[in-house]
């Protein structure tokens, strides 16, 4: 998004709310640029730092439960990384629709799992294609999609959201690229992944698709040496969404 907080045109909202907060990043810095916007980030984790600019509240939150907020009551909904959070996207988005103002705007940011490359370097059958199809198994184990990337511009446009706009991008995972740009994030999304993979796949490989402890513990190795080699060109989609409900 080369640094941009937000792709939709919002213009000095009063209302805001960030849902999936998580450390709370993103609506502190969203909080800076707009100090007359009141901004509400809401998770189910209290991991949110306590100094913060005042215009913006953390609380704790289930988006999937009923809204405690008046409708039509905020201008912006920010969305970011809630796949496999949510399993009906259909109520979520009317819930969206109900509590923004007429004219308001939802962003929602999302990756997808699948990881690909144009250069024929992920071979089908492989273990990094094997990571896409086993975490959309995964999502279904679990009642939650996991690829509400490649389906989210056309469930918001759905609920009665107008002025739907997509952008994709491609985040390398590792340091393969040339630009030095995609180099700089291939590195910080590897990590990512070297973090996450076990968190991931441990219990829902397991408990779900029943395999072994050391099964996953053996696949996720090979996930990690075969990731950093520099051979596999991966890389993953980033979409953003975002749309307004209309004035009428």
């Amino acid at each position: 998004m080369n640094d941009k907080l937000h792709l939709a045109p919002i213009q000095n909202p009063r209302r805001a709310i960030d849902i999936g907060t998580g450390t709370g990043t993103w609506a502190v810095d969203f909080a800076e640029a707009y100090p007359n916007t009141s901004i509400i980030g809401t998770d189910l984790s209290p991991i949110q730092p306590e100094t913060k600019p005042p215009n913006l509240v953390f609380e704790i939150d289930d988006c999937c439960s009923d809204w405690v907020y008046p409708k039509n009551h905020f201008d912006y909904i920010h969305v970011r990384q809630m796949y496999g959070s949510i399993a009906d996207w259909h109520r979520f988005y009317k819930d969206c629709y109900d509590h923004l103002t007429p004219g308001g705007y939802i962003e929602q940011a999302e990756l997808n799992p699948v990881l690909k490359s144009d250069d024929g370097s992920i071979v089908p059958g492989d273990v990094l294609d094997q990571c896409g199809t086993l975490a959309v198994q995964a999502g279904i184990s679990l009642g939650s999609s996991l690829e509400v990337e490649k389906s989210m511009q056309d469930d918001i446009a759905r609920a009665g959201f107008t002025e739907v706009v997509k952008t994709t991008y491609k985040w390398p995972v590792g340091a393969w690229s040339n630009d030095p740009r995609l180099k700089e994030l291939g590195k910080w999304n590897l990590l990512h992944w070297q973090q996450g993979l076990e968190s991931w796949t441990l219990r829902s490989f397991t408990k779900r698709m029943g395999w072994s402890y050391e099964a996953v513990k053996k696949w996720n190795a090979d996930v990690h040496r075969t990731l950093k080699e520099r051979k596999h060109h991966a890389y993953q989609d980033v979409s953003v969404v975002y749309a307004r409900k209309p004035l009428r």
